[in-house]
């Protein structure tokens, strides 16, 4: 198998090689929505929910060309909720991945624009493969991953994020919030890569708890990051969850119970892999990967 990094360029080489295929530049009168949601879109992306999607269904012995459209699309609404989260009747943000955010660059009408648009070439990509490339499995990962962007998804924790601004609130609702705001949007393409590649109810399960414990251990890392990184490292502003009084694992737990957390919510992770791997699957790509999101310094 390649080396870690190795095999990172290889799945970063295809999506974005995907992203510009799918979200081509547009000239006339839409060049600037188009301009836009490149801009945002094309940026310097870590592309975890993609990597993840390709990962995964390659072990599942499935074709790239029949995970692009997923793993692509997962990416432009990944996009699309980091420029409605940088706009000032949200989170306020002046940069994202290093870089000024989109409404600072192109003004704040386009951004929401850039936004919708985004979230709508993600639906008629996934909808355009269904149609044209059928396959058993795709239609139902059109629907994970549209549901995981939807009121019972991301949408959804990120409503009861706003309500929970200035406010204490307990552990349940913590963990329900980020499973839907931050887990949803990770566990997403790998349920997609599931349905598409086939895999039987036990393997379902165990990628689903996978999911979970990776979902869940990204958010407490992001929430120490916040406390213990700069915005040079991050790309984007630190320290604003303390600001707004938000709960965060660290305001919950302190920082080295959330450390804590972070190490057992990743081995939990690290032992659904140990269980594919005692069925014949070689997870070491996705062992290696978990351990970069542990170790993660942005």
């Amino acid at each position: 198998m390649l080396l870690f990094k190795e095999k990172i360029n290889q799945y970063t080489s295809l999506i974005e090689d995907g992203l510009n295929k799918y979200y081509p530049e547009i000239a006339g009168e839409q060049q600037t929505i188009s301009k836009a949601c490149r801009y945002s879109l094309l940026g310097n992306g870590k592309r975890i929910r993609p990597v993840l999607c390709l990962a995964v269904g390659e072990l599942l012995c499935v074709p790239f060309a029949d995970l692009l459209p997923y793993a692509c699309s997962i990416e432009m609404i990944h996009t699309f909720s980091l420029i409605h989260d940088d706009l000032p009747s949200m989170d306020n943000d002046d940069y994202r991945r290093g870089r000024l955010t989109c409404h600072k660059v192109f003004g704040e009408g386009v951004a929401v624009l850039a936004g919708d648009s985004l979230l709508n070439k993600a639906y008629e990509t996934m909808l355009f493969d269904c149609i044209n490339h059928p396959k058993d499995g795709k239609l139902q990962a059109a629907l994970i991953i549209s549901c995981s962007t939807g009121d019972l998804g991301m949408i959804g924790g990120q409503i009861i994020d706003i309500e929970s601004e200035h406010k204490t609130i307990g552990y349940d609702l913590l963990k329900k919030m980020h499973s839907m705001k931050t887990g949803a949007l990770i566990k997403a393409p790998i349920i997609a890569a599931c349905h598409i590649g086939k895999a039987n109810i036990n393997e379902h399960e165990i990628f689903e708890e996978y999911a979970n414990a990776i979902g869940l251990a990204f958010q407490i890392k992001d929430d120490i990051l916040d406390v213990i990184s700069n915005s040079d490292i991050m790309g984007k502003t630190v320290g604003k969850d303390s600001l707004v009084e938000k709960s965060t694992y660290v305001s919950i737990f302190r920082i080295d119970k959330a450390q804590e957390l972070l190490i057992s919510t990743t081995q939990n992770a690290f032992e659904n892999l140990q269980k594919l791997q005692s069925v014949g699957y070689d997870t070491s790509f996705l062992a290696s990967f978990t351990e970069y999101l542990l170790k993660r310094d942005k």
